[in-house]
């Protein structure tokens, strides 16, 4: 189906500890790539450092690290590590994140996110290639770093795009662009704006479950979540859905969580979460895949009777 074929991990259900044997069996189904996440579960880099061990040969990749939740030394080391514990194999997404994660949480200061994703992605470009840098650079000034053992195969770095800026940024200096929350139709759009050789890997939600209405039910509190951050906001009235997301907004901003879940159209919901029997989901994800997503990380959500082991086996790629 597709060259490349991605799971979330650890999965949605369990925590990292009891996720080995189902990412050991990962390669044996046909994935190629474990992709971990960060927000306010397990950071983005131990789940990788196991999964190299549990799953030999698969692509592991940071989906994604705030580049403001860390100081960019303490990035390129951790990227060094991993790049020598799966040297070959680990590819570092990097993002600006969101004020809530940067600012609220981690007690940092989320200012010009564009230029401080550009700076960190050019400072780790030389660091992790062996260089010694020192160097002012618009958002921080990086007196005389250096790793003391740079990996012998520096891993590849692809940033967290939503809009055109930070995507034209992707393709012209980083290794790919990953995005998030998008249909099949929007990948023509964002594709758009990298050009046909940039690697675009994008999170999709799944839920393998014939149960529509709770899906829906619960596919709205995961999209009133996330949509109503303003750079997913921004990202959806780029792709057109201002007007038809409008009342979900108005609705949140005065403080009515339930009539800004209800303002969700159904068409919305599809649109955005694959969802039905695993046939049904492996073909909507088919057609991420033939709109030009190169890589899909699928993130199975469990709803009703269909358990996160039977989704992930169920979803594996087909010949």
């Amino acid at each position: 189906m597709s060259q490349n074929w991605g799971m979330t991990i650890p999965f949605h259900d369990r925590s990292l500890s009891r996720s080995q044997e189902l990412i050991a069996e990962l390669p044996a189904l046909g994935y190629t790539d474990a992709w971990s996440a960060e927000v306010n579960g397990n950071d983005g880099f131990t789940p990788l450092a196991l999964a190299a061990q549990w799953a030999p040969g698969i692509r592991l990749g940071s989906a994604i690290v705030p580049v403001s939740t860390r100081g960019p030394g303490l990035l390129a080391m951790s990227a060094a590590t991993l790049a020598d514990v799966a040297p070959g194999r680990f590819v570092l997404g990097i993002g600006a994140s969101s004020p809530a994660i940067v600012e609220r949480w981690n007690a940092g200061e989320f200012a010009k996110p564009y230029a401080r994703t550009r700076d960190t992605l050019r400072f780790l470009k030389r660091a992790l290639a062996g260089e010694k840098v020192s160097e002012k650079y618009e958002t921080f000034e990086i007196k005389g770093f250096k790793l003391e053992r740079a990996p012998e195969v520096p891993p590849k770095i692809v940033l967290a795009a939503l809009r055109p800026r930070m995507l034209r940024l992707a393709a012209a200096e980083a290794d790919g662009a990953i995005t998030n929350w998008l249909s099949p139709e929007d990948v023509h759009r964002v594709r758009a704006e990298i050009g046909p050789d940039t690697e675009l890997i994008a999170r999709l939600f799944v839920c393998v479950s014939e149960d529509a209405g709770k899906v829906r039910e619960l596919a709205r509190r995961m999209l009133a979540g996330y949509l109503t951050v303003p750079v997913y906001a921004a990202f959806h009235d780029w792709l057109g859905r201002g007007e038809v997301l409008r009342p979900m907004h108005e609705a949140w901003a005065a403080g009515d969580r339930q009539a800004a879940l209800k303002a969700i159209p159904d068409e919305v919901v599809d649109a955005l979460i694959v969802h039905g029997d695993a046939a049904t989901c492996r073909a909507r994800i088919q057609q991420y895949v033939d709109n030009g997503l190169d890589t899909p990380v699928l993130a199975p959500i469990p709803v009703g009777d269909v358990p996160i082991e039977q989704a992930v086996r169920d979803l594996a790629p087909r010949e």
